[in-house]
């Protein structure tokens, strides 16, 4: 999120005080270089030479009947560049799909990229949407979420070590795990049982469970997910465990032998 003026500091680098402005027109959904100087505190002739700096690579375009910035094209190319780096083959997107259908719930896909739990595919539906802020790319909060868990889980202590002290555990919801010894035993618990059930830790009122995606070697090397409204999983929690462990299984043969049924 875009830094607000009592938390950028004085000697951020032109570099810094480039993406501040790009992230803020993005996220206000356009800005004038008014509405820009204001929030960021940074005075007008910069805001002016920025933008155009932004506007001059393709990250920015200035309307200049409407006199404000918004979006260029670049950042919709770079998106696409990136949904090719974290690609989702078509066997993999199928079962996902599938496993919404089946389940009538908001179906994920995580990934490791690098260091990073990736969410790399969502399945939903007016009826049954995902949880807010979970979109492609979301790689926050693994020690909250069911498909983070399973994740952490199949980390050995030292990777599972550098990974929370880089994320943390911040509080999210009053039921978020944040000590680090009760989360290390509940992950133990996960790994054990092969199946990460998370309970309004990460969403109030919302309940998510997730299963490993194992290559040929036996590593944890992705999860399938669910979500759904925490009054609606009640009672369906061996039908979901089942449908989830399925869905693994199928998607683990794909990274096993290359094919998914």
């Amino acid at each position: 999120m875009t830094e607000r003026p009592e938390e950028l500091d004085e000697k951020s680098s032109p570099l810094e005080k480039t993406f501040a402005v790009l992230e803020f027109v993005a996220e206000r959904g356009g800005a004038t270089a008014k509405e820009v100087s204001d929030a960021l505190g940074y005075p007008m002739p910069s805001v002016y030479r920025l933008a155009k700096a932004l506007v001059q690579t393709g990250y920015l375009v200035h309307l200049k009947d409407k006199g404000r910035f918004e979006l260029g094209y670049k950042p919709h190319q770079l998106a696409v560049s990136l949904h090719r780096q974290i690609g989702v083959p078509s066997p993999v997107k199928a079962v996902i799909a599938d496993l919404h259908h089946r389940v009538s719930m908001a179906a994920y896909f995580a990934v490791y990229r690098g260091a990073d739990v990736v969410v790399a595919y969502i399945v939903d539906s007016p009826e049954h949407p995902r949880l807010t802020p979970l979109s492609f790319g979301f790689h926050e909060a693994a020690h909250a979420t069911a498909f983070g868990k399973i994740m952490l889980a199949g980390m050995n202590d030292l990777q599972r070590d550098q990974y929370l002290a880089v994320h943390g555990t911040r509080p999210l919801q009053e039921a978020t795990i944040t000590d680090p010894q009760e989360l290390r035993a509940h992950l133990d618990t996960v790994m054990l049982d092969g199946i990460a059930w998370e309970h309004e830790e990460f969403v109030p009122e919302k309940t998510c469970a997730a299963v490993g995606v194992h290559n040929g070697a036996g590593m944890v090397v992705g999860s399938v997910a669910v979500s759904t409204d925490t009054h609606l999983m009640k009672g369906r929690e061996h039908q979901v465990e089942l449908a989830l462990r399925e869905t693994a299984n199928m998607v683990s043969k794909y990274f096993r032998m290359g094919s998914a049924r």
